[in-house]
């Protein structure tokens, strides 16, 4: 049957063949025309009964003239029309009935009414007319044949025409029938006379009709017969007209099927006119098909496909063949394309109407369906297009982790993964933890040079519950390092709202079958465009509906595993359409304005090619396919805001078969279809493979996504086969889904932004060479070339999927997309680059596949190198050198103030680098004729004493892995590369007649890649690899070198030196010479070390001078670059700086070490004096006629002097040295430096190549400054080698920061003027006799692989971070904050009893734990103890004078619980002990001092401990019963109670560790776990006391004081790490405070870590005891407010240890370290680290609800000497008060502060050792006095401002100290001797009085006796404890 397949079939071609005609206005559809009206057809549609169909066609017969009234039909007629998908109509003007005069100053009014009315009716139908003007005979053709004026009458007739009806015409036609014109004209006349006339009146016609009314873009044409064009273009008249003056072709076309000439070849001469010709088919006459039995379709496909081949471009057609019109005298007449939208029965046939030609896919397919094989896979050699955009995509839940980190919500991802996890599969919870590297993917998206990043926007994230009321700002500033990241890096960020991860909040109410999801979405959309839309330009709504749809509702694979295909799936697109269209306008209209930015969708689809190409049914079925993926949510979006029709009649069908709705396809109301059409910027494509798709199988109603589509999906078993079983190789197929996504959607007015194309590797498979991926992206990209070159598609980008490898869904981890490999095993999922990065980037630096090279231009200079040294000294260095200006100024720097972290940056030209050499990295030692060096000969010599036997032969292989360097270069930032090139790799032989091109080309390569990438090559001529051939003539000995070196160095530059501006000659040359040949350990080996190391280094600094030379005057002028050469030393410091043989010593180090070559090239052309001195005077008394050292001529010490231009510096480490005596002979280089080298104390705890000492690194800097003049300085190589380093090589990041560190002084503070610093090195190589043993590199380098693949170590994480600050600027967060504290801020110091009280034993004192502890050996540092202390129990007095000195207005201290209850229980109260707590009370309150007592301070009575002490469980009644008796007798007068102080180190320290007392360390698992139940039992108990029996009576306030440090993840980026940190958080804190503050029992984490770790270990229950209900009711909130001692902050980083290890510490599974740029204090645990202070307040705060905190203890320590001026002290309490005040600021309910200590005192197992008083007790005077510090006079002045008064606002009267301020010293002793009486101060003052007074008495009575010989008089003593002290405290 015909005529369904046609009807069918033509109304799809007519809704999908706009794309032909893109060209003709990208915003006008395919025309597709009927008509003209004609009196017959006008006449059957009138008198309808007994008519055809047939009979209501237009014939060409009776033209139609214009009559009104119009007939009452034509509106429904033109409707019917318009409903059949027809968008023009023809329409034939009467020139007679218009001008019957045959002028057009005489219209007929009537008739143009007429016409004017038929032309509206059209419009109304939205038909658009097509109006022809010369149809018929002219009015009076005899005047016009006389007058012979018919182009000037056509001329006028037609410019009435045109503006008469112009407004409603946009198309029109001259003439339609020129046979017929020309007949009607001139019956006598010869054709081509008349042929000439009309050419001449069309003409003139179009001149008139563009010069004056196409203003809106109306078109002209003429029709003429297709089998007269080449006859017609025989005429140059013609020809020309076609060519100049038609807008489009028109043609009248007919075809005889039964004809044996094939037509299209007849049009195959159109391409005469030139290229993409424009063509409308005016007449479609098709005849005597049926009897030939030929489909009148796939004639026209045939024509469609020649004509497309000829390059002429259809742009309509007429459909009148295919219509079919009907009337009857109930209906009005309509027409429509037959049977177009019925669907054919089952006894017709049991299948759907096949496909028809002219479709979209029919005409896509068709078009490659011929194709041959070879024709198919052609490569094409091109470009894409200037502007186009390379980029990589990824999803959030595929690559973020951080699953519960900052606040973020679940996702459905969320709960799938955690059902999954129950059964052992894999999550999502970490994936690639992108959540914590956002610099670290960024830096991999430099290296790929990757343009756009396609990332998602995790909605649970910004919301957790998926609703606007919950914005998470954690999250919300995730996104925001993210995009400014990316900018930073010149990325352009493309952000997807929803990539497949709903809160899952939202679905638990339904998801996206839940209307209200689509506000939710909008508001979600609407928060994202107005945070982030002002730097992000390039929006997706949604990520792969169709998955969405599809595998989340349909086949329920993904979450939220719904499988519901013919419900659910639908119901869910129709929602995600609408979310879809409203978040487009709501940009459009809210946004777009000021953001500019653009907003698309992402869909995905196969290509669908039909199993059998020859069967109809297969080609409808593969159309249906791309109908139900793609145009699914394409056509209403791009199309017409309702789903495709094939889509609908397909679903009506197989609800009809199946006698059920087996599918409910939704339906969008007109208001939605207009939101929805046209709702998109750009149309995203991601595309992976394709499928061969056959008509359905056997008919089934089980519905499924195939069943309802009705197609059955297949894979040529030929394909590839990927790790995906979904995913073939299939690349010709992108190129066909393309071209049809451009010709059915976006028709040429919308970019295609391809955004997503890649395959997976398998798990198992090569981590690093995906081969196979490589070939996939080579073809399926030259694909997608080919559609933008040859098939016009306007692709705009195209985006690898993808950037690293993530978590796949439910394939877990097993398929891997990523350019880069991410290890998963490895806790810091570390990223590798995969050879496919690299040959994406290839691709991304060439824009395709261009058939030549591009020439790259130089490098710009970026670099400052206008102020060159220059030699300004004529002198020779002193001696000793400047080296004494450097050891004056700063060897006397206490360690606090030399090793304090200074921040700031360098100068914005700073030169960021890394370093390398040839032979260390390059390998190919034999490759493309490389001559050997001497260093590839020495590794092949056995015995070399390299370790391993190792070899340079292939080290890194960067010969052949060039892209892998520059990749990671770029990741790395850096902006320079410092290399050197291999001479005989240039040079085989070493010689310039050897030139070997393919180490050029090389070198060339890498040059040019690097100035690609913005890096600045730095090239080192020499580093150490000479050539063999060369040493076989006797290398550096041989003077001729000289030359040799000269003429490898011109080569070099006059090769290079377009591109390299920085030039190094020699690579510390002190290595070549010293282990060359002294040592001989290095190549050549030689050992003369009295004699050859001068004479090497004599030529090698000619040669160096030589070619500097040879630089300025050949090549400077025109390149203009500098030339140096890099030198080595370390720092040397005199063993005794006070020593003045040891300061000679440490200068003559430096000297015979960088001055050897410094000094003759950067002073006075000669070596340094005290060089010349000591050969010279050491060889003399060897007996030598001269001097070992060579002598410079005057000649070649000018040549030498200032034969650089910058001073290039590698330093390492720091060293001591001391003068000796050595031996005479034999002689030696290292004899005659005369001194002893003795290595400093390395800052690293782990084992290095060199001693980390920063410090040095200011002093040489300095040094070099000083000694050289302020001379440009680079420092071109510092690091650290580690033994086999992890990834987280944490000491290098502490070296590099520190040394780094240490400049950035030098520069700041010293105004050294340091210009770049390059960090050694770039990777792991081949380290010279450690071989591959020690790693120095950044990147680590798997030697064990043959790609040699490269991965960034965390220490290249923190370079770059370095490199983006250009520095190490002061954070926001870190400055100082000016400002007071709340009014009411309580200030105060703390002590506690055992460490001041002393009197251990009096006054019936019971003993404590603490006093059997210090009492038993090797428990206390040097055998300290307690038992006289700061003897406070005696000294009441002088404690309230220290704190008065304080101005506090608070004191914490503790009570002895033995001093009043001896045994420890209440049998026997000690009133002695109470009394005396009572009497200082007093002393403090009348000092108006407020007590803040502690009653438990860790000194429990020995006797209860010998009954267990915490571990027994009667002690809670015990402390309760002890606490009674203090409320009772002190709670009249204390009002702030503090039960225990630091429960966790009572636990952790005494029970578990056994470091504190009682000293218990045998039980670590259990002991620590009972005793801390019972402390927090005791404390609860002692709460409930007092709340119940004392706090109505006596008003106080009781709680608990909990010790916590604060801790970091060791790597940021580690969810490991941040897990651990926030581990060793919650057991050392929250292990108490969490029972009390929250609810009443453990942490959850220690509960789980503690019962998983117990069962593993073969227990039956957790070694972690339990509360039960009834006391966790009773814990839970026995807090007046939170006591916190905090001290300072650890890097915290994950530790497993085996379960056979029971212990607090194996639970909390935490290893922890220090930043090593901390400063330290006197105790080991305990670094400077204010920002934790703020950092744990805020989590206190958020943790427990904001409770009311005072930190009861905070201060450090210091060790060594006594010193007053504790700087140290100041520093620390200046900046952690200062992040307090922060704290407050943040909303942090800070009630008050108590420094730690009020004076030095007992500190526990270090006894006096570390001091951490404000007033310093001196012990070595017996009466203990308190000496005040400079930091109590610090902390007072704090405390008199309660805060920090802004300097700004001028001074402050609180920062000056008082003049009535009381005595600031204490009184010595409470009772003192006097005349062998023993008094108390006060009668021993009166006492002193006395005897001062009759002593000045004497004194006078002298005076007189003398008569006045004495003229002064002295002064008596006052009291030491007052007036002499106060001097010492006035510092």
């Amino acid at each position: 049957m015909e005529l369904p397949w046609t009807a069918l079939v033509l109304s799809t071609v007519l809704l999908g063949l706009s794309c032909q005609g893109d060209d003709w206005e990208s915003d006008r559809n395919f025309i597709s025309a009927a008509g003209p009206l004609t009196n017959d057809l006008v006449h059957n549609l009138n008198h309808p009964l007994g008519m055809q169909a047939s009979d209501l066609v237009a014939s060409d017969t009776d033209m139609y003239v214009c009559q009104q009234p119009l007939p009452s039909f034509l509106p429904q007629y033109f409707s019917s029309l318009r409903a059949s998908q027809v968008t023009h109509y023809k329409v034939l003007l009467s020139w007679a009935q218009l001008l019957p005069t045959g002028s057009s100053k005489n219209p007929d009014q009537e008739a143009v009414r007429c016409y004017r009315q038929l032309l509206q009716a059209l419009k109304d139908a939205q038909l658009q007319p097509m109006v022809v003007l010369g149809h018929q005979i002219p009015p009076s053709s005899s005047t016009i044949q006389r007058d012979g004026v018919f182009p000037d009458l056509f001329a006028d007739y037609a410019t009435l025409a045109f503006q008469s009806f112009g407004d409603l015409v946009e198309i029109w036609f001259t003439f339609s029938d020129l046979e017929k014109v020309i007949m009607d004209l001139a019956h006598q006349e010869l054709k081509a006379s008349g042929l000439q006339t009309l050419s001449d009146a069309h003409r003139k016609a179009f001149d008139i009709y563009h010069r004056k009314y196409s203003s809106q873009g109306g078109k002209l044409s003429m029709v003429l017969k297709a089998e007269g064009i080449p006859e017609l273009l025989q005429d140059p008249s013609l020809a020309a007209l076609l060519k100049g003056s038609v807008d489009f072709l028109s043609l009248d076309l007919s075809y005889e099927c039964q004809s044996e000439e094939i037509l299209p070849q007849k049009l195959s001469e159109l391409q005469n006119l030139g290229p993409k010709v424009k063509l409308f088919i005016y007449t479609l006459k098709l005849q005597d098909c049926p009897s030939t039995g030929m489909s009148p379709s796939s004639l026209l496909f045939s024509l469609l496909e020649a004509i497309n081949k000829d390059q002429v471009q259809t742009v309509g057609f007429d459909v009148s063949a295919f219509l079919s019109c009907t009337s009857s005298s109930e209906e009005s007449p309509s027409c429509s394309l037959a049977g177009s939208l019925a669907l054919q029965t089952e006894q017709q046939h049991d299948t759907v109407v096949p496909s028809f030609p002219g479709s979209t896919y029919w005409r896509v397919w068709a078009a490659f369906a011929n194709q041959s094989r070879e024709e198919r896979d052609a490569f094409l050699q091109d470009v894409f297009p200037e502007g186009f955009l390379w980029g990589v995509s990824t999803g959030a839940f595929n690559v973020e982790g951080g699953w519960a980190e900052g606040g973020r919500g679940p996702s459905i991802w969320d709960h799938y993964g955690n059902l999954n996890a129950a059964e052992g599969q894999a999550t999502a919870k970490v994936a690639s933890d992108s959540y914590h590297k956002p610099a670290s993917d960024v830096s991999l998206l430099r290296g790929l040079r990757a343009e756009v990043y396609k990332f998602s926007i995790s909605w649970s994230r910004i919301f957790p519950t998926g609703q606007r009321s919950s914005p998470n700002l954690q999250g919300v500033a995730y996104y925001n390092k993210l995009i400014d990241s990316l900018l930073d890096s010149q990325v352009e960020p493309m952000a997807t709202l929803f990539h497949w991860d709903l809160p899952q909040a939202l679905q638990e109410r339904g998801g996206w079958q839940n209307e209200s999801v689509v506000d939710a979405f909008l508001d979600y959309a609407a928060f994202c465009f107005s945070t982030f839309g002002d730097r992000v330009k390039l929006w997706v709504t949604f990520h792969e509906p169709w998955v969405i749809s599809y595998a989340g509702y349909g086949t329920g694979q993904h979450p939220p595993a719904i499988s519901d295909p013919g419900v659910a799936s639908f119901k869910v697109a129709h929602l995600i359409l609408k979310a879809h269209a409203r978040t487009w306008h709501h940009y459009n209209s809210h946004h777009r304005p000021k953001q500019q930015g653009r907003v698309g969708i992402v869909l995905n689809s196969d290509w669908a090619e039909p199993l059998d190409g020859k069967s109809p049914q297969d080609l409808a079925a593969a159309e249906r396919f791309l109908h139900f993926m793609l145009g699914w949510f394409a056509h209403p979006i791009f199309v017409d805001g309702d789903y495709p029709t094939a889509l609908r009649a397909q679903i009506q069908r197989i609800n009809q078969q199946c006698g059920r709705p087996l599918a409910r396809l939704p339906e969008f109301t007109e208001a939605e279809k207009q939101l929805l059409k046209g709702s998109a910027d750009f149309l995203g494509l991601s595309h992976y493979t394709s499928r061969l798709i056959s008509k359905a199988g056997p008919q089934t109603c089980i519905p499924s996504y195939d069943n309802i589509g009705g197609f059955s999906q297949h894979v040529d078993p030929k394909w590839p086969q990927t790790a995906s079983p979904w995913i073939q190789v299939v690349p010709w197929g992108i190129r066909r889904l393309l071209r049809f996504a451009s010709m059915e959607y976006t028709k040429g007015g919308l970019p295609i932004l391809l955004a997503g194309n890649g395959m997976p590797v398998g798990e198992g498979e090569d981590p690093f060479d995906d081969s196979m991926r490589v070939d996939y992206l080579n073809l399926y990209i030259n694909e997608v070339l080919k559609a933008v070159k040859e098939d016009s598609v306007d692709v705009r980008s195209y985006m690898a999927r993808s950037l690293i490898d993530g978590y796949e869904g439910p394939q877990g981890y097993t398929q891997r997309f990523g350019l880069y490999h991410v290890n998963f095993t490895d806790s810091s999922r570390p990223r590798t680059p995969r050879k496919s990065a690299y040959f994406f980037t290839n691709i991304i630096e060439k824009n395709g596949f261009p058939a030549k090279q591009v020439k790259t231009n130089a490098l710009p200079l970026r670099a400052d190198f206008t102020s060159r040294a220059r030699a300004t000294f004529s002198f020779p260095s002193e001696v000793p050198s400047k080296a004494k200006i450097v050891w004056e100024k700063f060897s006397k720097q206490p360690k606090f103030e030399r090793d304090l972290f200074y921040h700031g940056t360098f100068r914005d030209d700073f030169l960021w680098g890394v370093s390398s050499s040839a032979y260390q990295i390059e390998g190919g030692w034999d490759a493309d004729g490389k001559g050997p060096s001497i260093w590839d000969n020495f590794t092949h010599t056995p015995g070399n004493g390299v370790k391993d036997n190792s070899t340079g032969d292939i080290a890194c292989d960067s010969y052949n892995q060039l892209d892998a360097d520059l990749n990671i270069l770029r990741t790395l930032k850096v902006k320079s590369y410092r290399f050197s090139i291999s001479w005989p790799r240039i040079f085989p032989t070493g010689r310039n007649n050897s030139i070997n091109k393919q180490g050029v080309d090389y070198y060339n390569r890498l040059i040019d890649s690097l100035v690609k990438s913005n890096i600045f090559p730095m090239v080192t001529l020499f580093h150490w690899d000479l050539p063999q051939a060369l040493q076989d003539i006797g290398g550096w000995e041989n003077p001729s070198l000289i030359e040799l070196f000269d003429s490898y160095a011109d080569f070099c530059f006059k090769t290079f030196g377009d591109r390299v501006k920085f030039w190094i000659t020699f690579n510390e040359p002190w290595c070549s010479v010293v282990l060359g040949y002294s040592s001989g350990i290095f190549p050549p080996n030689v050992k003369e070390p009295g004699l050859l190391p001068y004479k090497v280094s004599h030529i090698i600094i000619k040669a160096h001078a030589r070619v500097y030379h040879t630089y300025a005057e050949r090549y400077r002028q025109e390149q203009k670059g500098v030339i140096s050469l890099s030198l080595n030393t370390h720092w040397v410091e005199p063993k005794d700086p006070g020593l003045q043989r040891d300061v000679a010593a440490a200068d003559r180090m430096l000297q015979f070490t960088m001055g050897w070559f410094a000094h003759p090239i950067f002073k006075n052309g000669d070596y340094p004096d005290v060089m010349k001195w000591n050969v010279g005077n050491r060889s003399e008394l060897q007996r030598l006629a001269s001097s070992r050292l060579p002598s410079f001529t005057e000649e070649e010490k000018n040549y030498i002097r200032g034969t650089a231009d910058v001073f290039c510096i590698n330093m390492y480490t720091s060293v001591f040295a001391q003068h000796i005596t050595p031996r005479l002979n034999p002689p030696s280089y290292d004899d005659d430096m005369e001194l002893k080298v003795i290595e400093m104390d390395s800052s690293s705890s782990v084992p290095t190549m060199h001693p980390d000492v920063p410090w040095g690194m200011r002093r040489l800097l300095n040094w070099i400054k000083e000694e050289y003049g302020n001379i440009p300085i680079y420092i071109t190589e510092n690091g650290q080698g580690l033994e086999n380093p992890t990834l987280d090589d944490t000491e290098r990041i502490f070296y590099h920061k520190t040394h780094i560190n240490e400049a950035l002084k030098a520069y700041r503070l010293d105004g050294v003027d340091l210009r770049g610093y390059s960090a050694w090195s770039l990777m792991d190589n081949f380290e010279w006799l450690s071989g591959y043993t020690m790693k120095f590199g950044l990147y680590h380098v798997n030697f064990d692989h043959v790609n040699r693949a490269r991965t960034a170590r965390a220490s290249a994480r923190f370079y770059t971070e370095v490199i983006t600050n250009n520095g190490m600027p002061l954070a926001k967060e870190d400055e100082f904050l000016y400002g007071e504290f709340p009014k009411g801020f309580i200030w105060s110091a703390a002590s506690a009893s055992y460490q001041v009280e002393g009197a251990w034993r009096a006054d019936g004192k019971g003993l404590s734990i603490w006093d059997t502890f210090s009492h038993t050996p090797l428990r206390v540092g040097n055998d300290d103890n307690g038992d006289v202390a700061c003897d406070s129990y005696h000294k009441i007095a002088e404690d309230v004078v220290a704190l008065q000195n304080l101005g506090v207005s608070h004191y914490r201290f503790s009570i002895s619980w033995s001093r009043i209850l001896p045994d420890g229980t209440t049998r026997f109260i000690n009133e002695a002990g109470l009394n005396y707590y009572v009497r200082f009370i007093d002393a403090l309150l009348a000092a108006g001092i407020t007590p803040q007592v502690t009653i438990y301070h860790w000194d429990l009575p020995q006797a209860l401990q010998d009954i267990g002490g915490w571990e027994n469980g009667t002690i809670v009644q015990r402390f309760k019963e002890y606490a009674d008796v203090l409320f009772q007798r002190l709670g009249d007068k204390v009002k702030f109670w503090i039960t225990l102080n630091e429960p966790f180190v009572i636990a952790s320290h005494g029970y578990g560790t056994g470091v504190s007392a009682p000293g218990i360390s045998f039980r670590p698992g259990t002991a620590p776990y009972i005793a801390g139940h019972n402390l927090i039992k005791a404390h609860a108990e002692a709460w409930h006391l007092y709340n119940n029996t004392y706090r109505m009576s006596q008003g106080g306030k009781i709680s608990i004081t909990i010790s916590s440090d604060w801790a970091e993840p060791r790597d940021p980026s580690n969810q490991q790490d941040v897990e651990a940190a926030r581990r060793y958080v919650q057991f050392m804190a929250g292990w108490f405070a969490h029972p009390i503050f929250k609810n009443g029992d453990y942490p959850e984490v220690m509960k789980t870590r503690i019962r998983d770790r117990s069962l593993a270990a073969g227990l039956n229950k957790s070694r972690l005891p339990e509360f039960t209900e009834s006391e966790k009711k009773r814990i839970q909130g026995t807090f007046d407010f939170f006591g916190f001692n905090h001290y300072t902050t650890v890097l915290a980083y994950n530790l497993n240890y085996t379960t056979a290890i029971s212990s607090f510490d194996a639970d909390r599974g935490v290893a922890s370290i220090t930043d090593r740029s901390w400063p330290d204090s006197g105790s080991f645990w305990l670094k400077m680290t204010p920002f934790g202070f703020r950092r744990i307040l805020n989590w206190l705060k958020e943790e427990y609800n904001n409770p009311p905190i005072y930190v009861t203890e905070n201060g450090v320590s210091r060790r060594g000497d006594p010193e007053l001026n504790d700087t140290d002290r100041i520093y620390y309490l200046r900046s952690y008060i200062n992040e307090a005040l922060k704290a407050v600021q943040d909303k942090v309910d800070l009630r008050g502060y108590t420094v730690w200590s009020i004076m030095d005192n007992f500190e526990w197992a270090t006894g006096f050792a570390e001091r951490f008083g404000v007033h310093f007790v001196n012990r070595s005077d017996p009466s203990l006095p308190r000496i005040p510090k400079a930091s109590a006079k610090f902390y007072a002045s704090i405390v008199r401002c309660n805060g920090f008064p802004d300097p700004a606002l001028g001074p402050h009267p609180c920062l000056q100290q008082p003049e009535d301020a009381g005595p600031t010293a204490s009184p010595v002793k409470s009772e003192v001797p006097f005349l062998g009486l023993l008094l108390g101060t006060a009668e021993a003052q009166t006492a002193l009085y006395v005897l001062f007074a009759l002593l000045l008495l004497g004194v006078c009575c002298l005076a007189f006796l003398l008569y006045k010989y004495c003229k002064r008089s002295k002064q008596g003593k006052t009291q030491p404890s007052q007036h002499d002290l106060s001097r010492i405290s006035s510092f």
